[in-house]
């Protein structure tokens, strides 16, 4: 039987478990884990025998996957991934067909990302009409005020990502989209980097602006007057952040299949158009032992979590033909950790420090590895991915990835995926209304010296952490970079040049107190703070 806290309970009941038509509850936790192990395992050789093995992994809280699947598995709705990416083209009824797709996504519980970048800018001449074109912002607001209308399947309200090339002509008006931050509050925006730019910008040389419809209305721009623009709305607001679409497209396993253009709305799932990808994350800290892992425990959890995603593919309601197809064809999974705060804690070392690296870099290589190589023995087994033609012989394109695990971590009982613990003393507001204190658990340890928060660690050390997790990541990593209030912009700027020369795939950072959030730190918390840079 789960061991699920007095808070988890509440979250499930909210947004897990089944209910009846006038909204009862009229499911036990641990019927959703039976329920979810049963359909997981439904479409195996020997079903029993691994239904056992999905159970006892989320039973032990373990491993838990991504909501949707949490909720939808052998129901009627059926849509079990968490990330899609939807093509825009300039195309007005085409636009509007993603306009639905993504509804009916949000509806099921799942997160939709787009890139805007194939938009004519505005004022453009539109042929058909002989109007001129609004622009690519305009079709963001569209599909926002949507989003607004739609609950994702009873979980979460819908989430989405806007994504625009720093060549685009629109892309002034873009970074200011959120810079009145009660607009546009279903969707990040972030903006889609290369290295070339960061070059120009540092040398303060011009940067082309190019009409991504015929590539020949170009102007130029001084390169440090849009970055400058970009740290000044990050350090207000936290927007836009950034994905280093270059880095991406280097490391991207398939290039074959195409060029990636966009990210779910949290960053880690860097995927093609039309793709879907599931997650599920194991919580490290259950692995401690002796003031080390148990290894072999370990690789056999990463083992089973890699065919228990494997297997929500094959079980998965798609929203349409196409998605399906392409997520059938490349077979992406996105197998990540969580608690890796809490089994510092017990292992007793400091978040930032070379220590803390080595150690986070040893276990992201042994469950990426221990990922693939089980990838390679299922493809033996079951199939190789279609589109993989005997290039990468295994059954996944992708195996690992590094989701926030907000909800799932607080499930779990444990730090979320690979964040330090936010401050000494928080607490968290979630189901609108729900607060917990979530720093409770650490109250024995607060005064150890090697208890560190969020606001303790410099900017150099959340970036090298998130670095190194990208190592032995098939796909991103999401991170929060935080900053404390009191940070200059300057930090912004210092971050983003070593983020991408660390090989980061994105980037987003949150400076303390620029806009309201689910998280607070206590008065008493803050009172240890100077000028709200918290000290050891």
């Amino acid at each position: 039987m789960a061991d699920f806290s007095d808070e988890a309970k509440k979250i499930l009941e909210q947004r897990y478990l089944k209910k009846d038509k006038t909204g009862k509850v009229i499911e036990k936790p641990d019927e959703m884990l039976d329920r979810v192990a049963t359909f997981i395992a439904s479409n195996e050789k020997q079903p029993n025998r691994w239904k056992i093995k999905f159970l006892e992994m989320m039973d032990a809280l373990e491993f838990l996957p991504n909501s949707p699947t949490l909720a939808n598995a052998g129901r009627p709705l059926g849509q079990l991934s968490g990330c899609y990416v939807l093509p825009i083209e300039d195309n007005l009824s085409a636009i509007f067909e993603m306009v639905k797709q993504s509804a009916l996504i949000h509806k099921s519980g799942g997160g939709t990302g787009f890139s805007f970048s194939k938009l004519r800018p505005k004022g453009s001449m539109v042929n058909s009409t002989f109007g001129v074109a609004s622009g690519p912002c305009s079709f963001i607001y569209a599909f926002d005020a949507v989003t607004e209308v739609v609950k994702q399947g009873g979980m979460r309200r819908g989430a989405n990502l806007g994504l625009l090339n720093i060549t685009h002509p629109d892309i002034v008006e873009f970074i200011n989209c959120k810079k009145d931050i009660t607009k546009l509050q279903n969707f990040n925006v972030s903006v889609g980097m290369n290295g070339i730019f960061l070059d120009l910008a540092k040398n303060d040389k011009y940067h082309w602006l190019i009409n991504p419809i015929n590539k020949e209305d170009r102007r130029k721009i001084k390169a440090k007057e849009i970055f400058d623009l970009m740290c000044q709305n990050i350090w207000e607001t936290g927007e836009p952040g950034m994905l280093f679409l270059d880095t991406i497209n280097q490391t991207n396993p398939i290039p074959w299949m195409g060029r990636i253009e966009s990210s779910n709305p949290c960053g880690e799932a860097v995927l093609l158009p039309h793709e879907s990808c599931n997650l599920g994350s194991i919580d490290v800290s259950k692995f401690y032992l002796k003031n080390d892992l148990d290894w072999n425990r370990l690789e056999k959890s990463v083992e089973t979590s890699v065919r228990f995603l494997d297997n929500v593919i094959d079980l998965n309601k798609f929203p349409t033909v196409k998605v399906e197809r392409k997520t059938k064809m490349n077979r992406k999974i996105g197998l990540g950790i969580m608690g890796f705060a809490d089994l510092l804690f017990l292992m007793k070392l400091k978040y930032d420090t070379e220590e803390a690296l080595s150690f986070a870099e040893k276990l992201m290589k042994f469950i990426n590895e221990t990922a693939h190589n089980y990838s390679k023995e299922l493809g033996r087994e079951k199939g190789f991915f279609p589109s993989d033609n005997g290039r990468l012989k295994r059954r996944n394109a992708c195996l690992t990835t590094i989701a926030p695990t907000g909800t799932l971590s607080i499930l779990a009982n444990c730090s979320s995926s690979i964040e330090p613990i936010f401050a000494k003393k928080f607490t968290k507001t979630v189901l609108g209304n729900v607060k917990m204190n979530l720093s409770e658990k650490y109250k024995d340890i607060l005064k150890e010296k090697y208890c560190v928060s969020a606001l303790e660690i410099s900017l150099e050390y959340h970036i090298k952490m998130q670095a190194t997790f990208q190592k032995h990541v098939d796909n991103a990593v999401s991170k929060t970079i935080n900053l404390p209030k009191d940070a200059p912009v300057e930090e912004i700027s210092k971050g983003i040049y070593l983020a991408y020369e660390l090989g980061c795939k994105g980037l987003t950072f949150y400076r303390y107190g620029t806009r309201d959030a689910p998280i607070e730190i206590s008065t008493e918390s803050l009172s240890e703070c100077d000028n709200g840079k918290c000290q050891i």
